[in-house]
């Protein structure tokens, strides 16, 4: 696993009622303690647990990094599934899929298959077109072997955490295009729900953020000269339900970024979209189980897998 260390929020503290002395001395009660905010966590927190495993590794291409991982839940099946695609600013520097193990194994163990997928990011050989042309293969190669594994493509729940929430809802507005277009399924891919877990779906906005984790470079190579073909912003609308997971004290990815997202498909009379947030919580609870942002999710993918 490679990931940057971001540095967990500290609590703030509130601001004090001032005191006022009576003219006589009279005795006084200390000032009140200062009110403060539960720390958020950090990335360290995440990997200081345990981490599952899996030994299900499915190539879709030649390169190292062009595989995906399945996670396969204990009997016959057949096993609902979750595409999930990983984060960390478009980069394999700065996050593998291998980030997602944790909440990959808690889903595993509640009887939910997981197709965690890995791709090449801007800086080994992805960018536009290389990272799309991964998530699709990958996702064609889920099509390819359901099978093999017994497992139930009917209805797909596709999640992505960060800049894997943009590949998240892009790979599921690309199933509206037609087979030839650039950057298509061979097979098509029945996503009823994709969740975007603290995502950065506007690749333009991207560009523009001065002094974001980041930069401004990945969103520029993600985007190419086709915002149309990979910002899901100015994509036509995916067909699929989308819910929009973001946790209050995120600063990687806050609210206002998926409230951009749904106001602007809004304006467009795409009326599927959904905004969930989390209180209290930040970017790293979003993948780590037993937080209260990823219960949320759980209840939300269950009930699109028919499970409630």
């Amino acid at each position: 696993m490679k990931i940057t260390t971001r540095t967990a929020l500290v609590a703030c503290l509130a601001g004090l009622a001032a005191c006022t002395m009576p003219e006589e001395p009279a005795e006084t009660s200390p000032p009140p303690a200062a009110e403060t905010q539960p720390d958020i966590m950090a990335w360290d927190d995440l990997f200081a647990r345990p981490k599952p495993e899996t030994d299900i590794r499915i190539a879709y291409g030649e390169g190292d990094l062009q595989f995906s991982e399945l996670w396969l839940p204990e009997g016959g099946g057949p096993h609902p599934v979750v595409l999930m695609i990983h984060g960390g600013c478009w980069q394999t520097d700065i996050a593998e899929r291998d980030i997602m193990n944790w909440i990959a194994g808690d889903l595993r163990d509640r009887g939910i298959a997981v197709w965690n997928i890995e791709y090449r990011g801007v800086d080994s050989g992805g960018g536009y077109p290389g990272t799309y042309e991964d998530v699709i293969a990958a996702s064609d190669s889920l099509m390819v072997n359901w099978e093999r594994y017994n497992l139930d493509v009917d209805n797909i729940v596709a999640i992505g955490h960060s800049a894997g929430g943009h590949l998240a809802l892009w790979l599921a507005a690309r199933q509206s295009a037609f087979t030839g277009q650039p950057l298509t399924n061979r097979y098509r891919l029945p996503i009823g729900t994709v969740i975007s877990q603290g995502g950065l779906p506007d690749l333009e906005a991207g560009m523009q953020r001065e002094g974001h984790p980041c930069g401004t470079e990945a969103p520029r190579q993600m985007m190419g000269e086709r915002p149309e073909l990979t910002s899901p912003q100015r994509m036509p609308a995916a067909m699929a339900r989308q819910i929009l997971v973001n946790a209050e004290r995120d600063r990687i990815a806050p609210p206002a970024y998926a409230e951009a997202y749904r106001n602007a498909n809004l304006a467009r009379d795409a009326t599927n979209i959904e905004l969930v947030v989390v209180p209290d919580e930040g970017h790293v609870e979003l993948v780590t189980p037993g937080t209260a942002s990823w219960e949320r999710q759980v209840a939300l993918i269950e009930a699109a897998l028919g499970r409630q």
